[in-house]
């Protein structure tokens, strides 16, 4: 599992298209993560048009990297499968972090880009892709080659953060 421990935040990619069969493995990988009553409340919008990138990288100040990404996944929930309602957050983060773990395996690079953690950003993207209201926005992940920035190990392990069996 390197790529747990290798995977970075990549922010510059190279001008490289991602490749139709790479996209399919991403998203393979995403879908394949738990959800709470295995509700698979994910829905993907798969956007690889330079124009249409530069554009999704305003709808928010953080998203800027976005418009040099070969593609960009703007992941949303759809409010009509969710049998445990309060866990469609959890559910994404897990298909988030695939889908990351999955670009890493496969040499390219990727950045998570928060959504529902903004309702403006979440209304910025409904309107963009004019969302129904039921299909609930909740991250963009840009993915390409990574241009300057390696997928390396830095060591996170912080023994004081580990209690056993009491605080």
């Amino acid at each position: 599992m390197n790529a747990i421990f290798n995977r970075r935040s990549i922010r510059k990619f190279k001008e490289q298209a991602v490749e139709s069969e790479k996209i399919e493995k991403l998203l393979r990988a995403a879908m394949q993560a738990p959800s709470a009553a295995n509700q698979q409340p994910w829905e993907f919008i798969v956007v690889q048009d330079k124009e249409a990138l530069g554009m999704l990288s305003q709808v928010s100040p953080y998203a800027k990297p976005v418009a040099n990404s070969g593609v960009t996944f703007v992941l949303t929930a759809n409010e009509k499968s969710l049998l445990v309602p309060t866990a469609w957050q959890q559910d994404m983060s897990a298909s988030a972090q695939n889908l990351l773990l999955e670009a890493t395996e496969l040499g390219l690079g990727g950045v998570w880009f928060g959504v529902s953690t903004s309702d403006v950003v979440m209304d910025n993207v409904s309107k963009l892709y004019d969302l129904p209201s039921h299909i609930k926005p909740f991250a963009l992940i840009a993915v390409g080659y990574p241009d300057g920035q390696d997928n390396v190990f830095v060591d996170r392990y912080q023994a004081e953060k580990v209690h056993f069996d009491k605080w």
